[in-house]
């Protein structure tokens, strides 16, 4: 599991530790790993720190049966606002980690018989969100390579889906409000693309990538799980009470 040590990836680690799995939370900071959870240093950028990272995750723990791809980073203006070291940096993390990432790992899920990769996508793919140019450029890519990766690997037993969360509200999102003008308004904003009226809780993107990894989800390969509070595809109308409603 990258990105394992705060937001989406703890609490995707807490849930699958609750069922019983044996998780490694690796993170260039995996200090935030619950107890019982290996945490492991690792660097996506660096393919020699994501190298050495799964070699102790199989010597640690046996095996390895599932990559949940997680790490990201996030990028907040428009094609004007972004510069060349922007593009680089973010794409590196959230596309090319991922790639890297599942490089490594393939050797050992085709040992598996219930080998599974889960990346982190978003709605952003397929939804043009204000001020997420880059944001939206790299989980595009994402939720493409999962498509490829799924039909790459499938006959080697290794299914690949992604799940895409709406906005979830971690402190990942908190950091990005921080540097809005009225982070208060722009919350309320967030809030609202959900049809639900309000953003995603990390346990309930947890919940999803548990089932994609699961072998019980055996029949599910190259999709997109949408926890999106319904933004994607619902255009619900403000509830009005009729007269006497509530009364």
């Amino acid at each position: 599991m990258t990105g394992g040590g705060a937001g989406i990836g703890l609490a995707v680690v807490e849930e699958l530790v609750a069922r019983g799995a044996r998780v490694a939370a690796l993170d260039v900071d995996p200090s935030g790993a619950p107890e019982g959870v290996l945490p492991v240093p690792c660097d996506v950028r660096d393919r020699a720190s994501i190298d050495a990272a799964i070699a102790t995750v199989v010597s640690e723990l046996g095996q390895l049966d599932v990559v949940i791809n997680n790490a990201g980073i996030s990028a907040v203006g428009t094609v004007e606002d972004l510069s060349d070291d922007d593009w680089s940096r973010v794409l590196d993390v959230n596309v090319v980690g991922m790639a890297r990432v599942s490089a490594a790992a393939l050797p050992h899920l085709r040992k598996s018989d219930a080998a599974a990769i889960v990346n982190t996508c978003s709605i952003a793919a397929l939804n043009g969100l204000p001020q997420r140019a880059l944001y939206a450029a790299s989980k595009g890519a994402v939720l493409a390579l999962t498509f490829a990766m799924a039909t790459d690997h499938v006959a080697e037993g290794i299914r690949v889906n992604c799940v895409s969360p709406g906005t979830v509200h971690t402190g990942f999102v908190d950091r990005m409000l921080a540097t809005f003008p009225d982070p208060a308004k722009e919350k309320a904003a967030m809030d609202a693309r959900q049809a639900i009226g309000r953003m995603v809780t990390p346990e309930e993107v947890a919940y999803a990538v548990a089932y994609l990894a699961s072998p019980r989800a055996g029949s599910t390969t190259g999709t997109s799980l949408d926890v999106d509070g319904g933004a994607t595809h619902l255009r619900a109308r403000a509830v009005q009470k009729r007269d006497g409603a509530g009364q």
